[in-house]
Order: structure tokens, then C-alpha cells, then sequence
């Protein structure tokens, strides 16, 4: 089992920044994969990064390149997402989630296990 645990969710103004932050906890030793996904309401669960235990190789989604970053931290076990210059369509629930092993890193379905969200919310 893998517990994820996410903070720094918040309201900020457009054109501001937050940091996300993932907490791991448990058989960490099974992760593959780390990824960031969101969900506004009254649409479907999607990907915006993700990021390698090992290695660290990065992939973001088109909506979100050059303005967030994924990174880790494995000695700490966390895993972050730098958001900058944030607009109103980033308002959602963002979810941190653990890919055990998969190809399809920007599948919802691929990844086993899942933190309870935190909310961001970006004024205009």
C-alpha cells in the first residue's frame, strides 16, 4: 500500500503562483511513476504531469507546459508541482497519484493509488 497525502492548495489571484506539495508514505519501493491530474466541476479527471521515481523523466500536459513544474524529492519522499503565471481555467481539485508500472502516464486508469486532493482556486 501507498498513502499520498497533498497540501498547498489555495486561492490566488491570476498571474500568481502556488506550490504543490505530495506527501508518500508506505512501499514506496513500488513506485514507478508519479503524476499530478485535476478535476474541475463537471468535468473529467485530467492529466497535467508527471515525473519518474527513478530518473525524474517529465512529461506535462500541453495546458500546462512552461508554466508548471514537477519535480521530487525522493530523500523526503515528496513529489511537488510549481504552478506560475496560474489563470482562471486552472481552478480545480488536484489529485497527486502513484503509478506502479505503466506506459500510459496520462491515463487516469493507469495509476493505483490516489491522495484526497487539494483545492485551487485562481481569481481573474
Amino acid at each position: 500500500q501507498v498513502q499520498l497525502a497533498e497540501s498547498g492548495g489555495g486561492l490566488v489571484q491570476a498571474g500568481g503562483s502556488l506550490r504543490l506539495s505530495c506527501a508518500v508514505s508506505g512501499r514506496t519501493f513500488s513506485i514507478y511513476r508519479m503524476g499530478w491530474f485535476r478535476q474541475a466541476p463537471g468535468k473529467e479527471r485530467e492529466f497535467v504531469a508527471t515525473i519518474r521515481w527513478i530518473g525524474g523523466y517529465t512529461n506535462y500536459a500541453d495546458s500546462v507546459k512552461g508554466r508548471f513544474t514537477i519535480s521530487r524529492d525522493n530523500a523526503k519522499n515528496t513529489v511537488y508541482l510549481q504552478m506560475n503565471s496560474l489563470k482562471p481555467e486552472d481552478t480545480a481539485v488536484y489529485y497527486c497519484a502513484v503509478d506502479r508500472s505503466s506506459a500510459f502516464y496520462y491515463s487516469v486508469n493507469e495509476y493505483d493509488y490516489w491522495g484526497q486532493g487539494t483545492q485551487v482556486t485562481v481569481s481573474s
